[in-house]
Protein backbone atom coordinates (compact mmCIF):
# COMPACT_ATOMS: atom_id res chain seq x y z
CA UNK A 1 0.00 0.00 0.00
CA UNK A 2 1.54 1.98 -0.80
CA UNK A 3 -2.43 0.19 0.39
CA UNK A 4 -5.85 -1.42 2.15
CA UNK A 5 -10.18 -2.54 4.08
CA UNK A 6 -13.97 -4.28 6.95
CA UNK A 7 -17.80 -5.51 8.09
CA UNK A 8 -17.82 -9.34 8.11
CA UNK A 9 -19.84 -9.45 4.85
CA UNK A 10 -18.77 -12.62 2.56
CA UNK A 11 -18.74 -11.38 -1.30
CA UNK A 12 -20.58 -13.63 -3.38
CA UNK A 13 -17.06 -15.20 -5.26
CA UNK A 14 -16.07 -16.31 -1.67
CA UNK A 15 -19.13 -18.26 -0.37
CA UNK A 16 -18.38 -20.68 2.45
CA UNK A 17 -17.19 -23.75 1.20
CA UNK A 18 -15.52 -26.67 2.16
CA UNK A 19 -11.77 -26.21 1.40
CA UNK A 20 -9.80 -28.99 -0.30
CA UNK A 21 -6.27 -29.12 -1.23
CA UNK A 22 -5.22 -28.08 -4.68
CA UNK A 23 -3.25 -31.03 -5.32
CA UNK A 24 -1.91 -33.90 -3.69
CA UNK A 25 -3.97 -35.81 -0.70
CA UNK A 26 -5.90 -33.78 0.82
CA UNK A 27 -5.95 -33.66 4.67
CA UNK A 28 -8.34 -32.02 7.16
CA UNK A 29 -6.39 -28.59 7.26
CA UNK A 30 -7.71 -28.28 4.08
CA UNK A 31 -4.45 -28.10 2.53
CA UNK A 32 -2.87 -30.87 0.23
CA UNK A 33 0.76 -32.50 0.36
CA UNK A 34 3.15 -34.00 -2.30
CA UNK A 35 5.98 -35.91 -1.24
CA UNK A 36 7.62 -32.75 1.07
CA UNK A 37 5.64 -30.18 -0.27
CA UNK A 38 2.11 -28.78 0.68
CA UNK A 39 -0.53 -26.70 -1.16
CA UNK A 40 -1.80 -24.11 0.34
CA UNK A 41 -4.34 -21.57 -0.83
CA UNK A 42 -3.78 -17.94 -0.27
CA UNK A 43 -6.85 -15.53 -0.33
CA UNK A 44 -5.91 -11.89 -1.89
CA UNK A 45 -7.00 -8.69 -3.01
CA UNK A 46 -5.76 -7.98 -6.94
CA UNK A 47 -3.94 -4.95 -5.78
CA UNK A 48 0.10 -3.84 -5.69
CA UNK A 49 0.02 -4.42 -2.12
CA UNK A 50 0.30 -8.30 -2.76
CA UNK A 51 3.12 -8.26 -5.24
CA UNK A 52 5.30 -9.81 -3.68
CA UNK A 53 3.31 -13.27 -2.73
CA UNK A 54 3.19 -13.40 -6.56
CA UNK A 55 6.94 -12.32 -7.01
CA UNK A 56 7.95 -15.10 -3.99
CA UNK A 57 6.44 -17.70 -5.94
CA UNK A 58 7.59 -16.59 -9.52
CA UNK A 59 11.04 -16.69 -7.63
CA UNK A 60 10.71 -19.87 -6.11
CA UNK A 61 10.77 -18.92 -2.29
CA UNK A 62 7.67 -21.08 -1.05
CA UNK A 63 8.73 -23.70 -3.26
CA UNK A 64 12.49 -23.31 -1.73
CA UNK A 65 10.50 -23.88 1.36
CA UNK A 66 8.68 -26.92 0.58
CA UNK A 67 5.02 -24.66 -0.35
CA UNK A 68 2.70 -24.68 -3.37
CA UNK A 69 0.78 -21.44 -3.93
CA UNK A 70 -2.75 -21.60 -5.12
CA UNK A 71 -3.55 -18.00 -5.23
CA UNK A 72 -7.30 -16.61 -5.56
CA UNK A 73 -8.71 -13.25 -5.87
CA UNK A 74 -11.33 -11.40 -3.82
CA UNK A 75 -12.68 -7.84 -3.21
CA UNK A 76 -11.35 -7.08 0.09
CA UNK A 77 -9.76 -8.29 3.50
CA UNK A 78 -13.50 -8.46 5.24
CA UNK A 79 -14.61 -11.19 2.50
CA UNK A 80 -11.29 -13.11 2.83
CA UNK A 81 -11.60 -13.31 6.71
CA UNK A 82 -14.58 -15.70 6.62
CA UNK A 83 -12.84 -17.64 3.92
CA UNK A 84 -10.12 -17.97 5.91
CA UNK A 85 -11.71 -19.10 9.34
CA UNK A 86 -13.63 -21.82 6.98
CA UNK A 87 -11.06 -23.72 5.83
CA UNK A 88 -11.86 -22.54 2.23
CA UNK A 89 -7.70 -20.65 2.70
CA UNK A 90 -5.28 -21.61 4.71
CA UNK A 91 -3.85 -17.65 4.27
CA UNK A 92 -5.01 -14.49 3.26
CA UNK A 93 -4.38 -11.21 3.40
CA UNK A 94 -6.43 -8.34 4.82
CA UNK A 95 -6.03 -4.93 6.20
CA UNK A 96 -5.40 -4.29 9.57
CA UNK A 97 -8.56 -2.73 10.63
CA UNK A 98 -10.74 -6.38 9.31
CA UNK A 99 -8.22 -8.46 11.50
CA UNK A 100 -9.12 -6.09 14.37
CA UNK A 101 -12.66 -6.13 13.77
CA UNK A 102 -12.71 -10.05 13.35
CA UNK A 103 -10.31 -10.84 16.85
CA UNK A 104 -12.67 -8.86 18.89
CA UNK A 105 -15.45 -10.51 17.29
CA UNK A 106 -13.60 -13.89 18.66
CA UNK A 107 -13.64 -14.49 15.09
CA UNK A 108 -10.27 -17.60 15.27
CA UNK A 109 -7.63 -15.50 13.52
CA UNK A 110 -3.96 -15.30 13.81
CA UNK A 111 -1.55 -12.69 11.80
CA UNK A 112 1.52 -14.35 10.78
CA UNK A 113 3.18 -12.50 8.61
CA UNK A 114 3.75 -8.72 7.63
CA UNK A 115 2.21 -7.30 4.64
CA UNK A 116 2.25 -3.33 3.51
CA UNK A 117 3.10 -0.37 5.18
CA UNK A 118 2.35 3.04 4.01
CA UNK A 119 5.02 5.02 2.79
CA UNK A 120 4.90 7.58 5.66
CA UNK A 121 4.73 10.56 3.10
CA UNK A 122 2.17 13.12 2.63
CA UNK A 123 1.08 13.34 -1.06
CA UNK A 124 3.63 10.42 -1.74
CA UNK A 125 1.98 7.78 -0.49
CA UNK A 126 0.45 4.57 -2.09
CA UNK A 127 -3.53 5.27 -1.22
CA UNK A 128 -5.28 8.51 -0.45
CA UNK A 129 -8.45 10.37 -1.19
CA UNK A 130 -9.52 11.70 -4.73
CA UNK A 131 -11.58 13.60 -6.49
CA UNK A 132 -12.17 14.54 -10.02
CA UNK A 133 -9.94 17.28 -11.60
CA UNK A 134 -12.25 19.92 -11.60
CA UNK A 135 -13.68 19.10 -8.31
CA UNK A 136 -14.45 21.74 -6.14
CA UNK A 137 -13.75 19.84 -3.46
CA UNK A 138 -9.97 20.90 -2.41
CA UNK A 139 -9.75 19.45 1.22
CA UNK A 140 -11.08 16.95 3.20
CA UNK A 141 -13.34 18.62 5.53
CA UNK A 142 -15.48 19.32 2.78
CA UNK A 143 -16.30 15.57 2.09
CA UNK A 144 -19.28 16.32 4.78
CA UNK A 145 -22.44 15.23 3.07
CA UNK A 146 -20.58 14.04 -0.23
CA UNK A 147 -20.52 10.57 -1.78
CA UNK A 148 -17.30 8.59 -1.13
CA UNK A 149 -16.31 5.40 -2.03
CA UNK A 150 -14.34 2.86 -0.06
CA UNK A 151 -13.95 -0.58 -1.05
CA UNK A 152 -15.71 -2.03 1.92
CA UNK A 153 -17.89 -0.31 4.61
CA UNK A 154 -16.37 -0.44 8.42
CA UNK A 155 -12.93 -1.18 6.98
CA UNK A 156 -9.50 0.59 7.58
CA UNK A 157 -10.37 2.79 4.46
CA UNK A 158 -13.30 4.03 5.70
CA UNK A 159 -11.52 4.45 9.16
CA UNK A 160 -8.57 6.02 7.04
CA UNK A 161 -11.25 8.44 5.22
CA UNK A 162 -12.45 9.43 9.08
CA UNK A 163 -8.74 10.42 10.12
CA UNK A 164 -8.39 12.62 7.45
CA UNK A 165 -12.03 14.21 7.62
CA UNK A 166 -11.17 14.90 11.49
CA UNK A 167 -7.83 15.89 10.93
CA UNK A 168 -9.05 18.66 8.75
CA UNK A 169 -11.66 19.93 10.91
CA UNK A 170 -14.21 18.31 9.80
CA UNK A 171 -17.34 16.07 10.76
CA UNK A 172 -16.74 12.37 9.43
CA UNK A 173 -20.45 11.64 10.57
CA UNK A 174 -21.40 13.44 8.04
CA UNK A 175 -19.84 11.85 5.08
CA UNK A 176 -21.89 9.34 3.05
CA UNK A 177 -19.58 6.39 2.17
CA UNK A 178 -20.37 3.72 -0.37
CA UNK A 179 -18.89 0.18 -0.78
CA UNK A 180 -17.63 -0.23 -4.25
CA UNK A 181 -14.81 -2.33 -5.81
CA UNK A 182 -11.24 -0.47 -6.19
CA UNK A 183 -10.90 -1.10 -9.72
CA UNK A 184 -14.62 0.32 -10.25
CA UNK A 185 -13.60 3.26 -8.74
CA UNK A 186 -12.27 5.62 -11.32
CA UNK A 187 -14.63 5.01 -13.96
CA UNK A 188 -17.29 6.15 -11.18
CA UNK A 189 -15.17 9.04 -10.17
CA UNK A 190 -14.93 9.85 -13.76
CA UNK A 191 -18.11 9.48 -14.52
CA UNK A 192 -19.74 11.90 -11.22
CA UNK A 193 -21.51 8.92 -9.63
CA UNK A 194 -19.19 9.32 -6.33
CA UNK A 195 -17.73 12.81 -5.21
CA UNK A 196 -14.27 11.25 -3.72
CA UNK A 197 -12.39 7.80 -3.92
CA UNK A 198 -10.48 6.22 -1.45
CA UNK A 199 -8.11 4.53 -3.57
CA UNK A 200 -4.84 2.20 -3.14
CA UNK A 201 -2.30 1.73 -6.17
CA UNK A 202 -2.88 0.79 -9.09
CA UNK A 203 -6.97 2.71 -8.76
CA UNK A 204 -4.23 5.74 -7.35
CA UNK A 205 -2.13 6.20 -10.82
CA UNK A 206 -5.32 5.00 -13.18
CA UNK A 207 -7.17 8.46 -11.49
CA UNK A 208 -4.70 10.58 -11.69
CA UNK A 209 -4.02 9.47 -15.24
CA UNK A 210 -7.62 10.47 -16.09
CA UNK A 211 -6.78 13.98 -14.77
CA UNK A 212 -8.15 13.12 -10.77
CA UNK A 213 -5.91 14.47 -7.93
CA UNK A 214 -5.39 14.08 -4.11
CA UNK A 215 -6.59 16.38 -1.36
CA UNK A 216 -5.36 13.19 1.19
CA UNK A 217 -2.87 11.17 2.46
CA UNK A 218 -5.19 9.25 4.76
CA UNK A 219 -2.58 6.37 5.79
CA UNK A 220 0.13 8.72 6.85
CA UNK A 221 -3.11 10.67 8.53
CA UNK A 222 -4.13 7.80 10.87
CA UNK A 223 0.26 7.22 12.10
CA UNK A 224 3.64 7.37 10.76
CA UNK A 225 4.51 4.04 8.39
CA UNK A 226 1.47 2.35 9.21
CA UNK A 227 0.63 -1.30 9.09
CA UNK A 228 -1.66 -1.38 6.48
CA UNK A 229 -2.09 -4.99 5.93
CA UNK A 230 -0.99 -8.38 6.98
CA UNK A 231 -0.92 -12.00 6.30
CA UNK A 232 -3.07 -14.59 8.46
CA UNK A 233 -4.12 -17.84 9.45
CA UNK A 234 -6.77 -19.34 11.66
CA UNK A 235 -6.19 -20.14 15.07
CA UNK A 236 -6.91 -23.83 14.42
CA UNK A 237 -4.96 -24.07 11.50
CA UNK A 238 -1.76 -22.31 13.34
CA UNK A 239 -2.48 -24.39 16.16
CA UNK A 240 -2.34 -27.68 14.13
CA UNK A 241 -0.06 -27.01 11.28
CA UNK A 242 2.91 -24.86 13.12
CA UNK A 243 5.28 -26.18 10.22
CA UNK A 244 3.65 -25.19 7.47
CA UNK A 245 3.07 -21.32 9.31
CA UNK A 246 6.47 -21.07 9.82
CA UNK A 247 7.32 -22.29 6.60
CA UNK A 248 5.35 -19.23 5.15
CA UNK A 249 6.48 -16.78 7.44
CA UNK A 250 10.11 -17.77 6.35
CA UNK A 251 8.93 -17.28 2.45
CA UNK A 252 7.00 -14.67 3.01
CA UNK A 253 10.14 -12.73 4.78
CA UNK A 254 12.29 -13.16 1.60
CA UNK A 255 9.73 -12.32 -0.44
CA UNK A 256 8.68 -8.96 1.47
CA UNK A 257 12.43 -7.89 0.77
CA UNK A 258 12.71 -9.07 -2.21
CA UNK A 259 10.28 -7.05 -3.29
CA UNK A 260 10.89 -3.99 -1.48
CA UNK A 261 14.22 -4.06 -3.03
CA UNK A 262 13.65 -4.66 -7.15
CA UNK A 263 10.29 -1.90 -7.87
CA UNK A 264 11.12 -2.59 -11.64
CA UNK A 265 10.47 -6.53 -11.05
CA UNK A 266 7.18 -5.20 -8.76
CA UNK A 267 5.77 -3.73 -11.39
CA UNK A 268 6.06 -6.41 -13.73
CA UNK A 269 4.31 -8.63 -11.96
CA UNK A 270 1.81 -6.48 -11.23
CA UNK A 271 0.41 -6.66 -14.82
CA UNK A 272 0.42 -10.52 -14.50
CA UNK A 273 -2.96 -9.93 -11.90
CA UNK A 274 -3.95 -6.89 -12.90
CA UNK A 275 -5.52 -4.93 -16.16
CA UNK A 276 -3.37 -1.91 -15.64
CA UNK A 277 -2.24 -0.57 -18.82
CA UNK A 278 2.17 -0.38 -18.69
CA UNK A 279 2.23 2.93 -19.00
CA UNK A 280 0.14 4.01 -15.34
CA UNK A 281 1.66 1.33 -14.12
CA UNK A 282 4.78 2.89 -14.68
CA UNK A 283 3.12 5.97 -12.65
CA UNK A 284 2.27 3.41 -9.86
CA UNK A 285 3.26 4.29 -6.14
CA UNK A 286 4.89 1.22 -4.15
CA UNK A 287 4.02 0.61 -0.55
CA UNK A 288 6.55 -0.57 1.58
CA UNK A 289 7.66 -3.85 2.66
CA UNK A 290 8.88 -4.12 6.09
CA UNK A 291 9.68 -7.18 7.56
CA UNK A 292 8.22 -6.55 10.89
CA UNK A 293 4.79 -5.47 11.57
CA UNK A 294 4.61 -1.41 13.32
CA UNK A 295 2.85 -1.83 16.84
CA UNK A 296 2.66 1.40 17.68
CA UNK A 297 0.42 2.04 14.48
CA UNK A 298 -1.59 -0.73 14.85
CA UNK A 299 -2.38 0.44 18.52
CA UNK A 300 -3.38 3.84 16.41
CA UNK A 301 -5.61 2.41 14.38
CA UNK A 302 -6.95 0.33 17.49
CA UNK A 303 -7.64 3.40 18.97
CA UNK A 304 -9.79 4.93 15.70
CA UNK A 305 -11.76 2.07 15.75
CA UNK A 306 -12.40 2.14 18.84
CA UNK A 307 -13.56 5.94 18.43
CA UNK A 308 -15.42 4.67 15.31
CA UNK A 309 -17.48 2.41 17.60
CA UNK A 310 -16.38 -0.79 15.42
CA UNK A 311 -15.07 -2.75 17.94
CA UNK A 312 -17.38 -4.78 20.43
CA UNK A 313 -14.99 -5.48 22.76
CA UNK A 314 -11.21 -4.52 22.62
CA UNK A 315 -9.12 -6.40 20.57
CA UNK A 316 -6.20 -8.34 21.83
CA UNK A 317 -3.40 -7.54 19.89
CA UNK A 318 -1.13 -10.10 21.66
CA UNK A 319 -3.29 -12.29 20.52
CA UNK A 320 -3.54 -11.39 17.20
CA UNK A 321 -0.32 -10.23 16.37
CA UNK A 322 2.73 -12.76 15.30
Amino acid sequence: MRRLLVGLTAVSVLVVATACGSSGSGGSDGSGSSGSTTSVKVGLIPIVDVAPLYLGQKKGFYEKHGLKLSLTLAQGGAAIVPGVTSGQFQFGFSNTTSLLIAQSNNVPVKAVANGIASTGEEGKDFGAITVKGDSPVKSAKELEGKKVAINTLKNINETAVRASVGKAGGDPDKVDFVELAFDQMPAALDGGQIDAAMVVEPALATIKSQGGREIASSMVDIAPDLTVAMYFTSTQYARQNPEVVKKFQEATAESLAYADSHPDEVREIVATYTKIPADVLAEVTLPKWPAEANRASIEALAELGREGGLFKQEPDLDELLP
